[in-house]
């Protein structure tokens, strides 16, 4: 008789990550991501928005730098790196914490939250100017309606004092400066890992806000402990921690599906601060930023 053949070995299924976990990882990102519109306006009374940016960012540097070395992957920016690098850096975590901290001092947590929701638009009309990408009729008509949320929620933020107009424009400013990171983000993602970009982005950040050493200095000694506390958690975990948990939630699922999720963020934002800060935005300001959403939502439509 002639020996019975040996079946091959049958193949070990792929591993596939189950949908909990991206999901999970989802909702930590988005409840510290509007954590830091509360944090930040808690603190705009006793830390000027020089000496937050720049503790904040030193404590993110810090723990993506520890991150990095146990993790590996760490490399210098090529030469043809830099030029992207510096210029969303310096926008993103330089000017948008600068523009976003001082913008808290003179509008609440969530009507901020809810302005800087027009940034996808300004990607939208960036993508088209810059990289040459379609500028169809659904951006334009949601560019029109998404601003004109934000002049809505300016005339409900604006009480006869032009410091609200400032404090609105100021969050303006941080939707355009975040814009501009995410299109340098875009071309440099398909030679950097986000890890890698987000330390570097961080340390330009940072040294933008070196101008500020300074005050930071004098100003540590009267920051009682609490509130270091808070720079200490705002540069740990709505930055570093939450650009960690987002980048392994888009590596495991639909980045378009995760992306829409991120309009939770200013109502995540209204309920925390109504409930750490009894802080609640006009209600006019929801309808303002309906219709900055409701802008984003138009400007993603596709043409037949």
């Amino acid at each position: 008789m002639g020996s019975t053949p040996t079946p091959a070995p049958t193949p070990a299924p792929a591993t596939t990550t189950p949908l909990w976990k991206p999901l999970v990882a989802c909702g930590i990102t988005l409840v510290l991501w509007a954590s830091a519109f509360v944090g930040i306006r808690h603190l705009g009374d006793s830390v000027p928005p020089g000496s937050l940016s720049l503790g904040r960012l030193e404590v993110m540097v810090a723990a993506l730098g520890v991150y990095l070395a146990i993790k590996g992957g760490f490399r210098l920016p090529t030469r043809r790196e830099w030029p992207l690098v510096a210029l969303g850096g310096a926008s993103w975590l330089g000017i948008y914490n600068l523009a976003l901290n001082e913008s808290e001092r003179r509008i609440d947590a969530a009507t901020a939250a809810l302005i800087v929701q027009v940034g996808p638009i300004v990607v939208a009309l960036l993508a088209g100017l810059v990289l040459k990408e379609r500028i169809h009729r659904w951006i334009l008509i949601g560019t029109g309606v998404g601003f004109a949320g934000v002049v809505v929620i300016g005339r409900a933020s604006a009480n006869g004092d032009t410091g609200d107009w400032i404090g609105v424009a100021l969050s303006v400013v941080a939707a355009l400066t975040f814009a501009v990171g995410v299109l340098t983000q875009k071309k440099l993602l398909p030679t950097m890992s986000a890890l890698l970009l987000t330390f570097w982005y961080a340390t330009v950040g940072l040294v933008v806000c070196l101008p500020w050493a300074g005050e930071l200095a004098t100003t540590i000694p009267d920051i009682s402990a609490t509130n270091l506390g808070w720079i200490v958690y705002l540069g740990l975990f709505p930055s570093a921690l939450a650009f960690v948990t987002w980048a392994y939630a888009l590596s495991h699922s639909d980045a378009g599906k995760f992306a829409q999720t991120t309009f939770l963020v200013p109502f995540i934002t209204a309920l925390m601060a109504w409930l750490l800060l009894d802080e609640v935005p006009p209600a006019l300001a929801f309808l303002g930023g309906a219709m900055c959403i409701a802008g984003v939502l138009i400007t993603r439509r596709q043409p037949r």
